[in-house]
């Protein structure tokens, strides 16, 4: 009892590491830290937990008062293990020693040392021949003595620093002596940088920040030589206002264009609340005279050209919440300029998974317009709310004047559910609006669409169901006095309409270990529409038309689900094959009289042919066809390829192809050709103007704590007057250097 009272009160204070406690703040959640500051986990409370020592004996000193566990000691409690040969515990000095090949594991962390000494009373103590590993970053940190001076501090003689495994580092960081105030700064004597342990860089004093929380401090800078730019260097700056808010400030020069000055603001005033906001500055001194998709700009002065971005999201409840996406440029060039470096293309992300990275589009010079909203949304179990109000920027037209804008629109919407109680179901969805814009038509928009449908279960053949939809629109115009005095008017479409729907399926048992079953299912379906001709003349050209509609669309589906079996026993179901075809037969154009238009009727419609084909993870087929059956040929191919393997290798094949418009080839590679060196090949073609557009060769050499890439690339450009010389490419050059755990430098 006496000993482990001990190792309570003593043992778990000196060995909770006190000497290198896990101490600092996490970042709040969800903010991610840039490359260069870094953050430090939360801080890891003293274990309450109970405390054991294994040895191959136990004695005491009476007159020292001191405990000795000696012969493969083993301490364990919560949190932790230390192993040595040897632990004395002097209960009147307050003082521990370890000796003998001392671990003492953390966590993830672990600190290795011929001899460690402890002070219990004044938390310090010192570590010979110590190395400590970080788990979180994946960190060494070593030293010949590494002695902890005070509450915060440490000196380090003999100070190395690499995330390289092994005891033949590729890279390490080296001086004479190294101290560090954690949540202050560091200095480091005779800093040399090593590369199999031979310097190849070297500074005789370095002042770097030590703190574990998010640290304010430059940032990697990018360095670029282009036709477009000349030089171009950009220097980001960190600074970690507060726990909740930090800042980058990105300083960019570029030499035939001037200072690019941006700030990127990033908030969290709770998990309901965050945002981001961007803005940068250019007084662009380029002088440029083109013409590009019938746009043209003649700049012969200096040019004011900025960007704006906010998204904001505040979470009243699950329920509710208020979304704001704001995106403006000063002129449409702007994309173009920057395509190839911009803040917009760096914090491109297809989903919400990171809260802070939400820029849903392509920012280069394919974007034909930009847009900005802001909505509030509530939703009940059977009802949505939606106040939403709308901008959008036109690239391409000259001015925005024609662009409809709309703010505010309004919409509540119910889903479907039983009316009263009866086996009918109803539906709806109303909106509200407000559309605006300088030159052509606005004003106000009000619509309402119910729905009732009635399914009928078929005797368990099938199931048949009606509906009957409404379409009620009011509008009035709010046009200048010179309009015509008739601003108000309203249109009622009633939109009827009946699906069959059966399906029709068998499993197959193969009693495979792996591949036990498969279930083949067909659904063919029918559905009748009908919409009558409704007079539409009188309606503003903000409201959508309706066109006349009599149709039967019909459709065939077969699916393939297999069950599997996996390395973990459980079993799983795939669906590895889809292939559906569909068309449309309208009885109006077959009911219409040839003689009197002169033209061939057609009630057939182009035939739509979908397949999804993964039969297993490593290969993907997806192909979305149309077929003209009066022409006998095929209006629209879109096919996406991709097939993988397990080492990382790779191949990914796009064409899309629609007829008189579209015929591209887009091919991308990836081999690896060993365990540390990767090629990539990447190769977009426009084969209906045969040329090629982009083509990208690069390899890739990867070691554990570091890599080198190098990447060439040749991009198809226009003249002057926007025409595309298939011969003239801008070609870029780009070396990317990183040493994992410090960042990367890229050279383009």
């Amino acid at each position: 009892m006496m000993l482990k009272e001990i190792s309570k009160l003593y043992l778990i204070l000196a060995l909770v590491f006190y000497l290198f406690p896990e101490a600092g703040c996490a970042a709040p959640p969800d903010i991610p830290v840039p490359s260069s500051p870094t953050a430090a986990v939360a801080p890891d409370k003293a274990s309450k937990g109970p405390v054991t020592i294994e040895s191959e004996s136990i004695t005491y000193d009476s007159e020292t008062d001191t405990y000795h566990a000696r012969g493969q000691v083993v301490i364990t409690y919560d949190g932790g293990v230390l192993t040595a040969e040897d632990v004395f515990l002097n209960k009147t000095k307050n003082e521990a020693l370890a000796t003998g090949n001392v671990i003492l594991k953390s966590k993830n962390d672990v600190l290795r040392g011929d001899r460690v000494d402890f002070d219990i009373e004044t938390k310090t103590g010192v570590a010979y021949q110590g190395k400590v590993f970080f788990a979180q970053n994946h960190f060494y940190i070593s030293g010949d003595k590494i002695e902890k001076t005070g509450e915060a501090t440490y000196h380090i003689e003999g100070a190395t620093a690499t995330s390289c495994d092994g005891d033949k580092p590729d890279w390490q960081l080296a001086g004479n002596e190294l101290d560090v105030t954690v949540e202050g700064y560091g200095t480091l004597k005779h800093m040399r940088f090593l590369t199999n342990g031979v310097p190849v860089l070297y500074m005789p004093y370095l002042i770097f920040p030590a703190k574990k929380k998010r640290q304010s401090g430059f940032l990697l800078p990018s360095i670029a030589n282009s036709d477009q730019n000349g030089w171009d260097v950009e220097l980001p700056f960190f600074w970690a206002i507060s726990d909740s808010v930090d800042a980058t400030f990105y300083q960019r020069y570029m030499e035939k264009r001037g200072f690019k000055e941006g700030i990127e603001l990033r908030y969290f005033a709770g998990k309901d609340t965050f945002g981001t906001v961007y803005g940068d500055f250019l007084n662009d001194e380029m002088r440029i005279n083109e013409t590009v998709g019938g746009i043209t700009r003649d700049w012969q002065t200096d040019q004011q050209r900025w960007s704006f971005y906010l998204n904001h999201q505040t979470n009243f409840d699950p329920t509710f919440y208020l979304r704001t996406d704001i995106r403006k440029v000063s002129d449409k060039w702007y994309f173009r300029d920057f395509a190839t470096q911009n803040y917009y293309r760096d914090n491109y992300s297809t989903t919400d998974v990171q809260r802070f990275r939400k820029v849903p589009f392509q920012a280069d010079e394919s974007l034909s317009s930009l847009s900005s909203t802001a909505r509030l949304v509530k939703s009940w179990p059977l009802y949505n709310l939606t106040v939403l109000g709308n901008y959008t920027d036109n690239f391409a037209t000259e001015t925005n004047d024609a662009t409809l804008q709309s703010y505010p629109e309004v919409t509540f919407t119910g889903t479907k559910r039983p009316l009263f109680g009866t086996p009918l179901n109803l539906e709806f969805s109303s909106l509200y609006g407000y559309y605006y814009r300088t030159v052509g038509q606005k004003g106000h928009l009000f619509d309402f669409k119910p729905y009732l449908s009635l399914p009928l279960n078929l005797w368990g053949y099938g199931q048949l169901t009606p509906y009957f939809g409404l379409v009620e629109t009011v509008w009035q115009l709010d046009d200048d006095p010179a309009a015509p005095a008739d601003k108000q008017g309203s249109r009622s479409i009633y939109n009827p309409a009946l699906n069959l729907r059966t399906e029709i399926s068998r499993v197959f048992d193969l009693g495979g270990d792996t591949l036990q079953k498969i279930r083949h299912g067909i659904v063919p379906e029918v559905t009748y529409a009908y919409v009558p001709n409704v007079y539409q003349n009188d309606v503003p050209d903000f409201v959508s038309r309706i066109g006349e509609q009599s149709t039967i669309t019909y459709s065939l589906t077969n699916s393939f689900i297999a069950k599997v079996k996996g390395q973990d026993g459980k079993s799983s179901y795939q669906e590895f094959l889809r292939f559906k075809l569909a068309q449309i037969y309208d009885l109006k154009e077959a009911s219409r009289n040839e003689e009197e238009t002169g033209i061939e009727k057609r009630p057939f419609s182009n035939v739509w042919v979908e397949t999804d084909f993964m039969p297993f993870k490593y290969l993907s087929l997806i192909a979305r066809n149309q077929y003209n059956i009066y022409e006998s040929e095929w209006i629209q191919n879109n096919y996406d390829l991709v097939l993988s393997d397990s080492r990382g290798d790779s191949a990914t094949v796009a064409y899309r192809y629609t007829q008189n418009a579209i015929e591209e080839f887009n091919l991308s590679l990836k081999a690896v050709v060993t365990k540390t060196t990767d090629l990539f090949y990447s190769h977009r073609r426009d084969q209906l103007n045969n040329r090629d557009v982009e083509t990208t060769y690069g390899i890739n050499y990867h070691k554990q704590c570091w890599n080198v890439g190098v990447f060439y690339s040749e991009k198809i450009k226009a003249d002057a007057a926007g025409v595309i010389d298939k011969d003239q490419f801008d070609k870029t050059f780009m070396v990317v250097f990183s040493l994992y755990g410090l960042g990367s430098l890229g050279n383009r």
